[in-house]
This record gives C-alpha cells, structure tokens and sequence, in this order.
C-alpha cells in the first residue's frame, strides 16, 4: 500500500441499526434516508437476559442506534444498551442512541426525599454503554438534555402536529389549550406555529402522592365558540387530557382536538379518549401503537421524516437546530 493509500481519507459511512420495540419506524426512517437496516441476531435466553450481534461489521461506521422505549419499556431500554454496548466493542466510529421516546422522562426531579432522579441515571447508563450522542423527540423537560454528559439533539415534532392542524382547519377559530398551567410554554411555540392564536390553559390540581389522578378544576381563557387544540407531549392513561377536554365543552368551546407527540395509551386511555367528547385525536408514531389501541376519531402522523432529517445533518455535521426555524 503506498504511503497516499495510507493517508487517504477514509469514506464516513453510515449504518443504522434498529431494536424490537417499533421495527415499522426504523423501516420508515431508513426508507427516508435510502438506507437499509443493518441485520443482526437479537434473542432473549431462557432466563430473559438479551443478546444481540450484527451480522456484518460495523468497524469505523458511523452507527444510529433507534429504538423507542415502548412497552415492555424496561426491555426496550436495556435492548438498546446493550445494542450500543455491541458498537462500542466492534469498534464503531461514532454512535448516536436514536430515542424517539426517552423513558423515565418524567421523573426527571425529586418531589421529596428518597426518591430517584432516574432521567439521570437513564443518561448515564447510556454514556457508559458507549453512546457519544442522544437524538430524541419532545423531552417531558428540556433540563433532560443537560443531563447526557455529551450533545443532544432535541427534535420538536410540535410543526408535524401544529402542519396538521393549519392545513385541515384553517378556517376555524382556532385557540390553543395548556392541558396545565406547566405546559404554556409548549403551548406559545404552537400558537406562534398556527399564526398568534389564543391561547388558553386548564387550571388543575395534582396529588404528587397519586399518579396518574388530576383534578381538572376551571378554564382561563377565552374558548367559547372556538376550536380548541389542547396540546401535550405524552398522553399516558389519557386522565389529565381527557379532563380538559370535558372542561373545555362545558366552558363552550365548539369542537375540541387532542394532540400529542407521544402515544403511550396505558391501561383506560384508548375508552377515555374515544368518549370524552374530542372530536380528533392527534398523535405521531414515536411510539408503536397496535391496531387493538386505534380507535375512530385517531389520526397517527409520522415521525420518520423529522427523525431522518436529524440524523441526515449529523452525519454530515451539519446544523440540527436550524430545522426548527429557530426553536430550540
């Protein structure tokens, strides 16, 4: 080999790798990205330990791990760790851990003494496993991302959802709804997204001892005679939303739309939102949602193009933020 064979630059080549937990949008990302999935061996043995082994190399590659942490969500996550883990040791360039939805996002504080931050430890586990970059959609809290000791990428799938939206009821008077006072944030980028609607939000109380109970108290704001858009990032067991949904019509609002990026829908959430009076639920595919949890009034919006976009610009170490149009 000559000495300019040698020194030559070699080819950045990117492989992106999938877990179990939502094969169907790794497929649509890889489709997006006019990529294949790289095959691998993944099983559990008898005592439910996982195992996982690519079957072609992966020296040098610069690999994107994607994997949503879906239900069983504690084997969702320590599939993808230990998917990383297998990069590490097989010599990867570079890996990015691709989590459309971060699990433990919400316990990202402590409310009281002896509890666990487990956010944190969720990104720490991910350093250690060998990840040099977290790519995700629509954290519970932004402080997440100061959390990964190294650069987040913090996808807003909100201009997915607030496109939707514009384009299917721009002739209505639109308001946008805070299902809680903590979330008016969120709700301003979307008003600002659907043109300087109003905005309104629920008034609420929350036993911290309780999860998953809310207490839907009064809306502030003006609604009556408007489409209402009440906007979160998770719906779970659908109680918080579903409340302000009730909350809303009762004040006078005319029609009232859900949307949310991630579909968890635990347990009551698939019987509260296809009778609490919503006319459209909105969510993304962040998260699997299997034909036995749809119902007549979902609408599922995809990700994959978002998602294929970010991991397009890190790969040429390009700008992430600058496809938000200055969100960040």
């Amino acid at each position: 080999m000559t000495v300019s064979a040698m020194s030559a630059t070699p080819k950045k080549s990117l492989k992106l790798f999938s877990g179990r937990s939502h094969p169907d949008l790794a497929e649509e990302v890889a489709k997006q990205l006019d990529v294949t999935v790289t095959p691998q061996a993944a099983y559990e043995f008898a005592n439910g330990e996982i195992f996982v082994r690519y079957d072609e190399s992966v020296r040098g590659c610069d690999a994107f791990v994607i994997q949503s942490h879906s239900q069983p969500i504690n084997d969702a996550i320590m599939e993808q760790l230990i998917m990383v883990d297998a990069l590490k040791r097989g010599s990867a360039k570079r890996i990015t851990a691709v989590v459309p939805f971060y699990g433990y996002a919400r316990q990202d504080k402590k409310h009281k003494g002896r509890e666990p931050i487990s956010a944190r430890l969720m990104a720490d586990m991910f350093k250690t496993a060998g990840a040099d970059r977290i790519l995700t959609v629509d954290l519970h809290t932004d402080q997440i991302m100061g959390f990964f000791d190294g650069p987040v990428d913090h996808l807003f799938a909100q201009t997915v959802l607030s496109d939707y939206i514009r384009d299917n009821h721009s002739d209505r008077d639109i308001t946008v709804v805070s299902p809680d006072s903590g979330r008016v944030r969120v709700a301003e980028k979307w008003a600002d997204n659907l043109g300087g609607t109003p905005l309104a939000f629920i008034h609420k109380t929350r036993d911290p001892t309780k999860p998953n109970q809310v207490v839907a108290n009064r809306v502030v704001g003006d609604v009556e005679g408007r489409l209402c858009v009440v906007v979160d990032d998770m719906i779970d067991t659908g109680g918080t939303i579903t409340k302000a949904t009730e909350q809303l019509l009762a004040a006078g609002a005319s029609d009232v739309i859900i949307a949310a990026t991630h579909g968890v829908l635990s347990g009551p959430a698939v019987d509260r939102l296809s009778s609490c009076g919503a006319r459209e639920v909105v969510l993304t595919n962040t998260l699997p949602i299997p034909e036995e949890r749809r119902f007549h009034n979902l609408t599922v919006l995809s990700a994959a193009p978002l998602v294929a976009r970010a991991i397009h610009q890190v790969f040429e170490d390009g700008s992430v933020t600058g496809l938000f149009d200055g969100h960040s």
